[in-house]
């Protein structure tokens, strides 16, 4: 096995820097409008995929449950609100997912 850093007693192993999230584009002139609906809460268990950066009121996040994807929007501030969009097969909100984030939908 080659060397290896990590098990040379003493090494000093440099840390990462700090991971600072994706963050949503803003939208752009003339962006199409997403549905953003009331959570149903209808799957026991949901994965979260991807999320853009905490250091933003709005955070959004692509979200796994039951076979289907869908993005769920929190924003914080006076008030917490979660929304989410429809339930769509993988390829479509994938793309929807990279849409928002580019700022074409919003």
């Amino acid at each position: 096995m080659g060397d290896c850093a990590a098990k040379r007693p003493g090494a000093d192993i440099p840390l990462p820097l700090p991971y600072h999230g994706i963050h949503a584009s803003p939208p752009r002139d003339g962006h199409k409008r997403i549905s953003w609906m009331k959570p149903t809460n209808r799957s026991d268990r949901v994965r979260v995929r991807r999320h853009t950066c905490e250091c933003k009121a709005t955070i959004y996040e692509l979200c796994a449950a039951g076979g289907l994807l869908f993005i769920r929007r929190t924003t914080r501030g006076k008030k917490l609100e979660i929304r989410e969009t429809e339930r769509l097969i993988a390829p479509r909100m994938e793309e929807l997912w990279v849409r928002l984030l580019s700022g074409e939908v919003h």
